[in-house]
């Protein structure tokens, strides 16, 4: 990939640094890093040497999988675990193969559609946050071998940046708050940060559609756009290994380059492994009964389908053939002969189908919610190598006026660079909120109200006298609203308690609606539409000094509480806290958020 420095600034630190992106795919992953000096523009670097492909040169990916013992000890990850010699230590010492295990930290509303089969199981004794910061912990090690060993004095530029390295963690559109703090764990586990405040503020999270976005850039995106037609928008579509991740953007500044967010961001389970997961149980009813139907040779088949097949498949009409043993391998019935397994080209175009269509249906959805707005779709990521993907989405989009165009180099590692280039250039200065968020509230009982009367078991009483019902929604931010980096919600809120003793462990919980764009007026706890996006807690025990008591209805004390919760939605992470006044002093920051 050629990396443009045109729209960058020169790095404003007083002092060297090092910033370091992971892109933990589903089935290869990466690392791209910038070495930070003060006045200079930074450049970016790929990690490109990774043990077990030495013979590889210019290799940015290695494989998204580890090998563990029956210990739950890790033995070998990358391409090192797909040698020859450690698959055979593997079956003669019964190791575990930890694969896909990215997918296992999706959110509980997005759904796997993984034809019948189930994700591996994990490592014994492991949880999918270890086994992903074992991961990490691997890719870290690399990369500091990588740059001790490429660089000039490479052992004193890392001595003089280890105890303030800067991580950038990318992840699907679709991840939220839970997820960050599950990666974020992660890297303490995997020894990329220490486990202090001041470390895991070093940690950085960017959306994999925001990276590709900042890759496109670097890759002449901008040029383009600017001088092709400034008042389109675009869409950036990165097809990797699990997910889709579809963001919308316009250019709103040009000196220096400045983009918005113009759609809530897509999120589907589309990526290429899913076209694998429906061969491998193509393959196994199309070979039941032959002497290839046994899991190893399904195995070994599929292996071949993923690596010759899906990869250059391109053509409907013209047979397929799968290579995968010697001239003597044949089995006429089902299609083998000389090695080779013939499939029709309908079979393999069926195969990509459900990916192809979801990646359409987002993209259109995006089109549709931007009102045309959007002309153009650059395709990256390692699934956008895909000659029938690609080939496929034009002829779908055409009729819609869009066009699909995809960078002619390197776009596996689009969102590793980008994550590098989000840090450093930081060019999307809006995003579009996804869902609806807010709290619950007491709404006051009406009686002549049919939906208040159905739910009188709801029903409570305040210290001061009236009748309220729980589970009410209050709306802090709809669905689609343009949110500034710099943009805050804040609602004010009142309580009353009976003990100041509970204002210690006061707490706020945040929850998100899915369902659509109308408000809900009531919270439905069972229903997959509604989750809990955080808990805000906060220590007012500060107020006690300064609240004033008073004599409830039942003769009982009580004390009116005011604060307000507010949230940051314009970032990359979602943040939120709770703020009050006492006679004393304003405390906005004494409180602390957990998933």
């Amino acid at each position: 990939m050629t990396i443009t420095t045109d729209t960058r600034k020169p790095y404003s630190g007083n002092k060297r640094s090092l910033v370091l992106a992971f892109d933990v795919g589903t089935t290869f992953s990466g690392v791209s890093y910038a070495i930070l000096e003060p006045n200079e523009i930074p450049k970016i670097h790929g990690v490109t040497r990774f043990p077990g492909q030495e013979h590889v040169a210019g290799s940015y990916k290695i494989p998204s999988i580890m090998y563990y013992d029956q210990d739950g000890n890790m033995k070998a990850g990358g391409a090192e675990a797909e040698g020859n010699a450690m698959v055979d230590l593997a079956e003669d010492y019964g190791w575990t193969k930890a694969e896909l295990f990215k997918l296992r930290l999706r959110p509980q509303t997005m759904k796997l559609k993984m034809n019948g089969m189930r994700l591996p199981p994990l490592p014994k004794g492991k949880t999918a946050v270890q086994v992903f910061g074992d991961y990490l912990g691997y890719l870290f090690k690399c990369t500091k071998n990588f740059i001790i060993d490429t660089h000039a004095g490479g052992a004193a530029l890392w001595r003089a940046v280890e105890e303030d390295l800067q991580v950038v963690l990318s992840h699907p559109n679709g991840w939220e708050g839970a997820q960050q703090t599950k990666m974020r764990r992660a890297a303490v586990y995997g020894g990329l940060i220490p486990d202090t405040d001041t470390g895991k503020a070093r940690i950085r999270f960017v959306t994999e559609g925001e990276a590709s976005l900042h890759a496109c850039v670097l890759n002449g995106l901008a040029k383009e756009m600017l001088t092709g037609h400034p008042e389109h928008g675009f869409l950036v579509a990165d097809a990797g290994g699990g997910t889709l991740d579809i963001s919308s953007y316009a250019v709103r500044g040009t000196a220096p380059l400045v983009m918005e967010e113009i759609a809530p961001p897509d999120c589907v389970f589309a990526g290429s492994v899913f076209v694998s997961r429906r061969a491998r149980a193509f393959l196994e009813d199309k070979l039941r009964g032959s002497k290839y139907g046994t899991p190893d040779s399904l195995e070994h088949i599929t292996k071949r389908f993923d690596e010759t097949t899906k990869r250059l498949f391109r053509d409907m009409k013209e047979p397929q053939y799968v290579q995968f043993g010697s001239p003597l391998d044949k089995d006429l019935s089902a299609g083998i002969r000389q090695g080779q397994l013939k499939l029709t080209g309908a079979e393999v175009a069926e195969l990509f189908e459900p990916s192809i269509e979801a990646a359409f249906n987002s993209i259109k959805q995006q089109v549709e919610t931007t009102g045309g707005y959007v002309k153009s779709v650059w395709l990256v990521g390692g699934f956008a190598a895909s000659p029938w993907l690609f080939s496929q989405l034009q002829e779908r989009l055409d009729p819609l006026g869009v066009t699909v165009s995809r960078p002619d180099n390197q776009t596996s590692k689009a969102v590793a660079d980008g994550a590098v280039g989000f840090y450093c250039d930081h060019h999307v200065s809006a995003r579009m909120s996804r869902f609806m968020y807010g709290v619950e509230f007491l709404r006051e009982y009406n009686a002549e109200d049919p939906d208040h009367v159905t739910r009188q078991d709801r029903m409570c009483e305040l210290p001061s006298g009236p009748k309220l019902l729980a589970d009410a929604f209050d709306c802090i931010l709809a669905r689609g609203i343009k949110v500034k980096e710099s943009s805050v919600f804040t609602r004010k809120y009142c309580t009353e308690v009976t003990s100041l003793s509970t204002l210690s462990v006061f707490e706020v919980e945040i929850w998100c609606y899915r369902g659509g764009t109308s408000t809900p007026m009531w919270i439905n706890r069972h229903a997959e539409e509604f989750t809990t996006l955080c808990i805000v807690q906060a220590d007012l025990s500060p107020l006690a000094g300064s609240a004033q008591s008073k004599p409830g209805r039942s003769g009982k004390t009580y004390w009116t509480i005011v604060f307000s919760v507010e949230i940051h939605f314009g970032l990359t992470e979602f943040k939120a806290r709770i703020k009050w006044v006492d006679s004393v002093s304003f405390h906005p920051n004494r409180c602390s958020t957990r998933y």
